[in-house]
């Protein structure tokens, strides 16, 4: 596999990773509007005469945004020619470039026209999966030269169900989690794990439902995560992809509780809410690997399966008594 593939593959999912944390300065900043309701240009210039902190923070993602889209649908040509025989590469090409517009147009909309905070809180999600994409595609371009193991995995079906029901479950998470964002709930509760003084009390709005609610559903993914990751520990230690995709998912999702709980103690500090951003990225972009490993393993199954049925064959006719006529 080329060298420069690899490379551009790895800056492609950084620039991803830029996007994402781009969008969310851009929310937890208040710079959605730092261009006006011009797009793409600012203002309606291609030079703004009045530079503002919030035309900086979002003319700076509208440029990322670009530069990025163009390196992804680069990769996603150049994926295709070079490994377009692994069954998985053009689906994640085309998937990889279509949620990257899609965001894009949502996010220009937005600009426009205006969107509710509940359709705003799609955005994130969107450019999650995009990243997600991308980040497959690397690692399958790194698969090709065999860097770790990953072509005989096979997972049992309780894994699976664990794995395809935290994936769901996390995006629904993520999706609360923007929300929070977007109706500006992140300090409706100014206390942490309860609401208020430490006490246990009902919402009492629709701000503090959406914040607390992100906490417990949160809560849930965190034992949710821990409890596959033991499993993993238990029974998955010869297979290193899974055993470490596990044990790299419960830090990042321990990582992302105590960047959550940072927020609200040091009131909405910008670089552990931006923190907070990334681990999440991280850890949907593992779980969706598990899952790519899972849809590959009854396939592997029946491979690892037919050499044992063709010598149980073999023995079998070996052993049978030759009939003479």
């Amino acid at each position: 596999m080329p060298k420069t593939l690899k490379w551009f593959a790895v800056l492609t999912t950084m620039g991803m990773l830029f996007i994402l944390l781009g969008g969310a300065l851009v929310t937890k900043t208040d710079s959605g509007m730092g261009c006006g309701k011009s797009w793409p240009l600012c203002h309606g210039e291609i030079i703004p005469s009045d530079i503002t902190p919030e035309l900086i923070i979002e003319l700076a993602h509208r440029v990322v945004s670009a530069v990025v889209g163009f390196m992804v649908l680069i990769l996603s040509f150049w994926s295709w020619k070079k490994i377009g025989h692994i069954r998985e590469t053009k689906f994640l090409s085309f998937l990889s470039f279509f949620f990257l517009l899609l965001q894009g147009m949502i996010g220009a909309a937005a600009v426009k026209w205006g969107q509710s905070d509940f359709v705003l809180a799609l955005h994130f999600g969107i450019s999650l999966i995009s990243f997600s994409a991308v980040f497959l595609l690397t690692l399958l371009i790194f698969e090709v030269d065999k860097k770790f193991e990953a072509e005989k995995v096979v997972i049992d079906k309780r894994m699976t169900f664990h794995i395809i029901g935290i994936l769901v479950y996390t995006y629904f998470v993520v999706y609360t989690g923007a929300l929070v964002r977007h109706l500006k709930a992140s300090l409706v509760c100014i206390d942490w794990p309860m609401c208020v003084n430490g006490k246990f009390t009902l919402p009492s709005n629709l701000y503090e439902w959406a914040q607390m609610g992100h906490r417990i559903f949160a809560g849930l993914a965190f034992l949710w995560i821990t409890y596959a990751a033991y499993i993993a520990v238990k029974h998955y230690k010869h297979q290193k992809v899974v055993y470490w995709g596990w044990i790299t998912s419960f830090i990042l999702v321990l990582l992302q509780v105590l960047a959550g709980a940072l927020i609200i103690l040091t009131r909405l500090n910008l670089y552990i809410a931006l923190a907070h951003a990334l681990f999440i990225s991280c850890l949907f972009g593992v779980l969706t690997y598990l899952f790519l490993l899972a849809s590959r393993s009854k396939k592997n199954a029946q491979d690892l399966q037919e050499p044992i049925k063709k010598d149980l064959l073999d023995e079998i006719t070996a052993n049978q008594p030759k009939i003479n006529i």
